[in-house]
């Protein structure tokens, strides 16, 4: 894997309130059990900064600066993105 600690996590910027963003949680998750990799949920809301950053341009997956998927999940090109850097 890449990640120097030995396990790779992507990040889901998201809010509470936002259904695209339950649904991309969702797809995500059910990935993760074909694929294993950690999974952190921020809510832009309870950061300035990332709330400036993403405003309403949530969810957003990402592994590290490289974005993966907006709005909606395209887990095709997830498994196969995982695969490839594995």
């Amino acid at each position: 894997m890449t990640e120097a600690a030995g396990a790779l996590r992507l990040t889901l910027y998201s809010r509470g309130y936002c259904h695209l963003c339950h649904e991309m949680a969702d797809a995500v998750t059910a990935i993760r059990t074909e694929l294993p990799f950690e999974l952190d949920i921020l809510d832009v809301d309870a950061d300035p900064a990332l709330e400036a950053r993403f405003n309403e341009l949530v969810p957003v997956l990402m592994h590290g600066e490289l974005e993966l998927a907006r709005y909606r999940l395209d887990a095709y090109k997830l498994r196969a993105y995982l695969a490839e850097i594995r």
